[in-house]
């Protein structure tokens, strides 16, 4: 094999308008603001990584991103990329936190090792392209007849899971269970999410009253420090309950186990640090039994084509957010996971994550730094 090790890292921001504004309890999105990484071997071959930084969960702006990023940059240039794990430490040793951006640089380096090996990235994570994905569709948190319209929207084009976002509390959140219910019939399943919105006492009485629509799981439901209120919610709760932003790390998985706090896990690179970190949560999940769900903040199909080929890889990873790129107004990406209709998610088995970014529309984003 040529040389592998990193000679050229770039540092991009990566601005993209949603179609229309995302609205969930903590804030309203317009825009994807990523940061794009690229990261060149001495031979030239290439990996991408990217993250979406969210202020309201993971602390992370993309200008705090972007300040960050070049130290990282400083402290991988040189080292072998088919290190994939002493590279990750060194990140982790060079600064603490920032678990954001440091997921960025781990999937271009993961990009970057399987496409050395000449492999998938599944497949150099230990995994096989057989297990089918299929993503739900997100509904913002509207009034509660516009969230049952495009709830509809959705299960025209074949979405068989729909997820509701709320957080208003009674009685409102339970009138926009009732719509959507209504409106999308039986056979959808329908998720929700509060992101953090409710205190325990809403909580409990928000989900008993949506409990007879049928509701597959709840995220984050109250506070994502609250654990031992989580795990008397759990008890409590006609409906499973799946920890997302009390989820950032392995400490916190043995943290939500060993309380009983919840169900299920939610694991997103962006929030976990990316798939090294994410692989250590995954592997807690199974040893305990407890299944997960990959998900997703405002990732473009680079970001999500990384997500999926590491869903394939573990097996208790059942459930599939994937829905950022389809909200997104461009798609500046060649190659990489496709969409089907009804929310059906094709992964490639070319090398690498198997996604690029459009060089001319490389070409017009804001360089933050390149080194080497």
């Amino acid at each position: 094999m040529a040389s592998a090790h990193i000679a050229h890292i770039a540092i991009y921001k990566l601005n993209i308008p949603l179609h229309e504004p995302f609205v969930i309890s903590l804030e309203t999105i317009t825009h994807a603001e990523n940061i794009l990484i690229r990261i060149v071997a001495e031979d030239g071959t290439e990996g991408y990584g990217e993250c979406s930084p969210y202020r309201r969960i993971a602390g992370e702006t993309q200008e705090s991103a972007a300040a960050v990023a070049p130290l990282l940059a400083k402290t991988l240039l040189g080292r072998d990329a088919r290190s994939v794990q002493t590279a990750v430490r060194a990140m982790d040793q060079a600064i603490a936190g920032n678990r954001c951006i440091k997921s960025a640089f781990d999937l271009a380096l993961y990009d970057l090792a399987a496409r050395l090996h000449g492999i998938p990235l599944y497949q150099y994570l230990g995994g096989e392209n057989k297990k089918p994905l299929r993503t739900d569709m997100t509904v913002s948190m509207l009034a509660p007849d516009a969230m049952a319209q495009s709830a509809l929207r959705f299960k025209a084009a074949g979405f068989d899971a729909i997820k509701l976002k709320l957080g208003g509390g009674l009685p409102i959140d339970v009138s926009r269970v009732q719509a959507v219910r209504e409106a999308v019939g039986p056979d959808i399943q329908l998720r929700v999410d509060a992101n953090q919105a409710w205190d325990t006492a809403t909580a409990l009485q928000v989900l008993r009253q949506i409990a007879p629509y049928h509701i597959q799981y709840c995220e984050q439901p109250i506070a994502a420090t609250q654990y031992l209120d989580l795990a008397y919610l759990r008890r409590q709760s006609p409906i499973p309950i799946m920890a997302d932003e009390s989820l950032f790390d392995h400490q916190d998985a043995v943290r939500l186990i060993r309380l009983e706090a919840c169900d299920l896990f939610n694991i997103k690179l962006s929030k976990a640090g990316g798939i090294a970190h994410s692989t250590r949560i995954a592997h807690i999940a199974d040893g305990a039994g407890l299944q997960c769900q990959v998900g997703c903040f405002s990732e473009s199909r680079i970001g999500m084509s990384a997500l999926a080929h590491f869903a394939l890889a573990h097996d208790c990873i059942r459930h599939f957010d994937l829905d950022a790129p389809l909200m997104l107004s461009h798609d500046p990406v060649i190659g990489g996971i496709s969409y089907h209709p009804g929310g059906q998610v094709t992964v490639p088995d070319t090398p690498g994550i198997g996604a690029v970014p459009d060089r001319a529309f490389v070409q017009d984003l804001p360089l933050v730094a390149a080194l080497g």
